[in-house]
């Protein structure tokens, strides 16, 4: 027998204990990253357990990091994605199990209608992981509701870097540009927040003080690095290490840093350096308006690098249509 409750404050060490160990689940995930900004929203995250009659205690078997919006269930709002996260004996049959009880707890305890569904993409899978995307299909008559396209590169199949990208790279050599990793996240804040005001009139999501926090918080897993023309900062990006993958959470370059090829130079020495170890090296998304517009420049650069397609996609159903 499943039993489905709502995760509350007492249960964090239990929750992050899990996606330490799950297969599809990244540090993005625990709570320490999650509730940084649980003033924004009212989350909703449920807890999956398997209850036995032999007297032994429930057993949890999965997560799903959610937020609740008026009468629809939102994988996490802060998030970018993160649908059920399974331990690794979850198996298909159980997961259609595991979906009709979330429906079932969430339309009577929680008076949801509808669930927008985020579930982690493939390239941060330790294991085979998409019993999910099965079960929303057979038990919930889930539909695509968006289809972002992210650019990977697969760093043991890592295509050559573009003509372009590699003339850029030569450009910076030439101007004794230098990479290193740094934890001054206020110089890069700055050239972040001055590009996007410029150019949307917008700010990056994080504050500094989120983004130094958060680094705290996850040191070996939240990496700044930067390229410089003698002491002064020319552009960088923002790493996120999620095991086997590596994410690029932010990139930019002042005025300067784009004219000599300081963001060539600075990838240059991820892929082909610090990470080629690694087995996936993620960009993020080029898209916008639920994947209808591609940013064609952006993605045109990312492509430049070796990076190929990976979907983002999001998944929506009315809770009160599914069979259980």
């Amino acid at each position: 027998m499943l039993k489905v409750r709502r995760y509350n404050t007492a249960d964090a060490t239990e929750w992050d204990e899990f996606v330490g160990k799950a297969k599809n689940a990244t540090f993005l995930l625990k709570r320490g990253y999650m509730d940084y900004h649980s003033d924004r929203f009212t989350d909703c995250s449920l807890m999956v357990y398997t209850q036995n009659d032999n007297g032994k205690a429930p057993l949890l078997i999965a997560l799903i990091p959610a937020t609740i919006h008026d009468d629809e269930l939102r994988s996490h709002g802060g998030l970018t994605y993160g649908g059920l996260i399974m331990g690794s004996d979850m198996t298909a049959e159980l997961c259609l199990d595991v979906f009709a009880v979330i429906n079932s707890f969430l339309h009577d305890e929680c008076g949801v209608k509808r669930i927008v569904y985020k579930p982690t993409p493939w390239i941060y899978h330790s294991m085979p992981a998409e019993e999910d995307l099965y079960a929303i299909f057979r038990v919930c008559n889930a539909h695509i509701a968006a289809r972002d396209i992210s650019s990977t590169i697969c760093l043991d199949r890592r295509p050559k870097f573009s003509k372009l990208r590699h003339r850029c790279v030569n450009k910076a050599r030439r101007n004794g540009i230098t990479v290193a990793e740094t934890n001054d996240i206020s110089d890069f804040w700055q050239i972040l927040n001055d590009n996007l005001e410029a150019k949307y009139g917008v700010h990056p999501v994080h504050t500094i003080d989120e983004l130094q926090l958060l680094h705290s918080r996850f040191p070996d897993n939240i990496r700044l690095f930067m390229a410089y023309e003698g002491d002064t900062p020319l552009g960088g990006t923002m790493v996120f290490e999620c095991g086997e993958t590596v994410h690029t959470q932010y990139i930019s370059a002042s005025k300067r840093g784009k004219e000599i090829g300081a963001l060539d130079l600075v990838f240059d020495y991820l892929i082909n350096e610090r990470y080629a170890d690694r087995r996936y090296f993620d960009f993020g998304k080029s898209t916008e308006q639920l994947g209808h517009y591609l940013n064609c420049n952006l993605i045109h650069q990312k492509e430049g690098f070796g990076g190929r397609g990976v979907c983002y996609d999001t998944y929506e159903w009315e809770v009160q249509n599914v069979e259980c």
